[in-house]
This record gives structure tokens, C-alpha cells and sequence, in this order.
């Protein structure tokens, strides 16, 4: 949200992180419906606009997560993470939504 409330940044990311496109440009095509919604959620004077981006905190996790395994000599066992894909144990499904929210 921007400090006056007239501004709500949505990042979307749909499991599996595949197909992001299609969804932001679905959610950008329903936005006034979506907007309408929240306005009957919420009790501000003005429903904030809402603007729609792609996710990118699951990439730079998996960055991170590779230079700290580079970092602590797994060299080799962490050239075989793909960028942006979930591995086993780290309890992403590849169903569904995760919505997450941070300040814009």
C-alpha cells in the first residue's frame, strides 16, 4: 500500500512459477471486479487502485541460497539447483496460489 492508501501493489506468483504472464494479464483484465471486492472488504474512504506484478522473491531466494552453498564449499551439489524451481523438502506445491504482500 503507499502511504495514502490510494495505491495496493498485489505480486502474484502461481506455484511452479510457471505461466506468470497469463495470470498477471487475467488479473489485469478483472481488475476492476477485484477493486470493486475489496472496497466492500475494507472501510476506507477510497478503495485503492490495484496494480498487479510478478514475484520475484522465490528467484532471488534460490540465488541466495546458491551463493551461501557456493559459499560453504557444496560447490558442486549446489551447480545442480535450477533457478527458480522448487526442490524437494522445501514445501512448495506445484497446486494452487501463494500470495505473499510486502511494502512497495
Amino acid at each position: 500500500m503507499s502511504p495514502d492508501l490510494r495505491l495496493a501493489t498485489v505480486y502474484v506468483m502461481p506455484l511452479g512459477g510457471k505461466d506468470v504472464e497469463p495470470v498477471l494479464a487475467a488479473l489485469e483484465r478483472h481488475k476492476k471486479y477485484i477493486r470493486g471486492e475489496i472496497a466492500h472488504a475494507i472501510n476506507l474512504k477510497f478503495a485503492p487502485d490495484v496494480r498487479f506484478l510478478a514475484d520475484e522473491t522465490f528467484d532471488e531466494a534460490d540465488r541466495i541460497e546458491r551463493l551461501l552453498a557456493q559459499r560453504q564449499g557444496r560447490g558442486k551439489d549446489s551447480d545442480k539447483i535450477e533457478h527458480g524451481t522448487p526442490q524437494e523438502g522445501q514445501g512448495r506445491s506445484t497446486a494452487g496460489w501463494c500470495w505473499t504482500s510486502r511494502s512497495a
